[in-house]
């Protein structure tokens, strides 16, 4: 059977990356995926070769837009660093994109379901995790030029403790843990970059 003509490639890589984000990789099917795609198997083999090659556009699509979101909240330019990295972690552990609490991140799940044993996905989640560590360091160096943070900061040791501590966020936020924990976690990352240098006398 033919691919419907009113067939749209781009929402369906958007639809496979929801059921993906929703199941993960191994837990999805290809029946699955023709059935939320609305396609036959040899429609969607013929679209998209196979489910693996399904799966690695669905996890670019899913970097494109969380990428961009992550950028645009991690820019500190107008307003206190401390507040943007506050605000940037709260927003990932409450607000998911469907409103459905517990679905964590795609990329993190994918890496904690695939690890280092699918090479291909191993280096989109590693890309990703890199245009996080960037963002955060482009804030955090922000923060320290205005005077914000200490002048001594170590700006590649709070990547890697904010980074980290972003990746506990999201394993956390999917198992359900409470926000009020959560947060505390947080403003405790927060306080670790240090007190804010004291006004000029």
């Amino acid at each position: 059977m033919a691919r419907p003509r009113q067939f749209d490639e781009k929402n369906a890589v958007t639809s496979a990356t929801e059921l993906f984000w929703r199941r993960g990789y191994h837990a999805t099917s290809v029946r699955d995926l023709g059935d939320e795609l609305k396609l036959t198997p040899s429609s969607l083999y013929r679209t998209f070769t196979d489910k693996h090659t399904l799966f690695l556009r669905a996890l670019d699509h899913y970097r494109a837009t969380e990428s961009a979101e992550a950028r645009q909240r991690l820019d500190a330019a107008d307003h206190p660093v401390r507040e943007v990295l506050r605000e940037w972690m709260l927003w990932l552990v409450t607000c998911p994109t469907d409103g459905t609490p517990g679905r964590g991140c795609f990329v993190v799940n994918t890496a904690t379901e695939l690890g280092t044993t699918d090479e291909e996905v191993r280096q989109r989640t590693e890309a990703a995790f890199e245009v996080t560590r960037q963002a955060l360091r482009a804030a955090l160096a922000e923060g320290r030029d205005r005077g914000e943070l200490s002048a001594g900061l170590d700006i590649d040791d709070a990547v890697e403790l904010l980074f980290t501590t972003v990746l506990g966020l999201r394993v956390r936020e999917r198992a359900g843990h409470e926000i009020e924990r959560l947060t505390t976690a947080i403003d405790l990352a927060i306080r670790a970059l240090g007190p804010a240098p004291a006004e000029p006398a």
